[in-house]
């Protein structure tokens, strides 16, 4: 079953992606040339899609600490604050699968303009996870505001369930229940979140690729 979430809450079956792969290099002294579409996104071709798996985290975050995860696209660079006071168990996960490279040379393999991205899964096709799970049930006063990031699940999951596949919420509210892991906020780059935004059709198919080429953590 696939990881999704619409509009009115229920699964939805989306096809896998067709998309190529392509290898990089080149000679260090010799610059390559790097092409933008009009969105102001590099070009570039899809990762090679691979399963990847990880062992569960153990132990949760300090309540002390911030942590950030700073994602690098071919889109731009944004920023999400993690909240592990409401879903520490999605976030000790979320740091530990990015401190593990889980997320690198991976895409947003669900774009819904005016609703969500969705990405996190190395095998691009919306149906894969890290091989575990995690469950930090909502409150149930909570809302998919923009810039909201929260953990998409199958409907038969129990709310709360979390893998690896997350989604950012593009739209002012987007109505949900509250089913989702609510695991942080972006808190800078919301602009780039909104441009991937833009770059997905009818049937909620990226029009391009937009590779999460990595991603770091930070802590204060």
């Amino acid at each position: 079953m696939q990881p999704m979430i619409t509009r009115s809450a229920t699964l939805v079956c989306v096809a896998a992606l067709a998309l190529t792969t392509a290898g990089c290099g080149g000679k260090k002294s010799a610059a390559p040339t790097t092409s933008t579409d009009a969105s102001g996104c590099a070009v570039v071709t899809a990762p090679t899609p691979a399963a990847r798996t990880a062992p569960k985290p153990t132990s949760t975050l300090s309540a002390t600490k911030t942590y950030t995860l700073t994602f690098e696209t071919n889109c731009g660079t944004f920023v999400v604050t993690l909240d592990q006071k409401q879903s520490p168990n999605t976030a000790a996960s979320l740091v530990s699968l990015v401190q593990k490279g889980f997320f690198n040379n991976t895409v947003f393999h669900r774009i819904v303009p005016g609703f969500v991205i969705q990405g996190g899964d190395p095998t691009q096709t919306g149906t894969s996870g890290p091989g575990y799970s995690t469950v930090d049930k909502p409150p149930a006063t909570a809302r998919y505001t923009h810039g909201v990031v929260a953990m998409a699940k199958t409907g038969a999951d129990p709310a709360g369930t979390a893998g690896s596949q997350f989604f950012i919420v593009t739209a002012a509210d987007a109505q949900l229940p509250p089913d989702y892991a609510i695991v942080g906020t972006v808190t800078k780059g919301l602009d780039v979140v909104d441009r991937i935004g833009t770059l997905g059709d009818a049937s909620e198919q990226p029009t391009e690729v937009v590779e999460i080429t990595k991603v770091t953590v930070g802590e204060s």
